[in-house]
């Protein structure tokens, strides 16, 4: 894993597949315990392995994509940033955030049918415990949106599909019930955006905490990017047949091909990345931040 940088005023306390959380130093402008500066890295994973080539701008594109969406929902949910005027050695890639006390609950939002949603599906004809209309397909829309949760699981592990019940047994009734109604007004929002711009929401998540144990919920992290929601291009859908990503598809395919050699479910790192891979996958992301909020890397 590419280290982190090194920001002169501030502390590093965690690296994750993509993202570098800093404290404040005492004695500056902000507090080490009410604040936090997340840092985008040009960082990609795949089958739950970050890898060890990066993605050129990557970073602020997910930074820059995240800021639009935070504006066109601040009327839904409070967010957690505090300012955009981070350190010159992250610009464009940073947000100086409030340090919340997060919920653990990946809230996810399902308008289509695929991914793990359509393997448990198939298995049991719900998901995460909604029961669905027989006859759905790869890609199918769905009658309504459904609230699908997932367990929060550490870097390497695979997030756990649960059910609304035990989000409820875990965050107790009333969070839980204000969980999945936020994610839902959220994806509403968010979904009628995209088409507007011929683009399809197929799916998303969205992560919550709060600043005291009483206190509201307030929309954290990264929202409505591309490595956390599936973006189709409305003219490509088909039920029926799986919908090309604006993701890390090209990455993906590439590593369980042959020219990768390597066996993803072994305990081998992945191979780097051919430059073709990286330029293609580069490109797939902001073209998703330009057709999405009309706003490029400079902007």
């Amino acid at each position: 894993m590419t280290s982190a940088p090194l920001i002169e005023g501030w502390r590093h306390i965690y690296s994750g597949k993509v993202r570098d959380l800093y404290v404040p130093l005492p004695g500056g402008e902000y507090d080490p315990e009410r604040h936090v500066l997340v840092v985008a890295s040009d960082r990609i994973s795949a089958y739950d392995w970050v890898l060890p080539t990066t993605i050129p701008d990557k970073g602020k594109i997910l930074t820059t994509m995240t800021l639009w969406w935070f504006e066109q929902l601040a009327d839904i949910v409070p967010n957690h940033v505090v300012s955009t005027d981070v350190p010159e050695v992250v610009a464009g890639r940073a947000m100086i955030c409030e340090h919340l006390m997060m919920q653990p609950v990946e809230c996810v939002v399902r308008g289509y049918l695929t991914g793990s949603g359509l393997v448990d599906y198939r298995a049991s004809g719900n998901v995460c415990g909604v029961e669905l209309p027989a006859g759905l397909t790869e890609a199918s829309r769905l009658p309504e949106p459904i609230f699908t949760p997932a367990a929060k699981a550490q870097v390497g592990e695979h997030d756990e599909n649960v059910s609304f019940e035990q989000v409820a047994g875990t965050v107790g009734v009333g969070v839980a019930h204000d969980l999945r109604n936020l994610s839902q007004r959220i994806y509403g929002r968010a979904s009628e955006l995209a088409a507007q711009r011929g683009i399809i929401l197929a799916d998303t998540k969205f992560e919550f905490g709060q600043s005291t144990l009483d206190g509201p919920l307030i929309l954290a992290d990264e929202v409505l990017t591309p490595d956390s929601s599936r973006f189709w291009d409305a003219e490509e859908w088909c039920e029926g047949r799986v919908t090309p990503s604006f993701d890390k598809q090209y990455v993906r395919d590439w590593l369980v091909s042959s020219d990768a050699n390597w066996d993803r479910s072994g305990k081998q790192n992945p191979p780097p990345l051919p430059a073709s891979v990286v330029a293609a996958t580069r490109e797939r992301y902001l073209d998703a931040l330009v057709r999405l909020t009309g706003r490029g890397l400079e902007s």
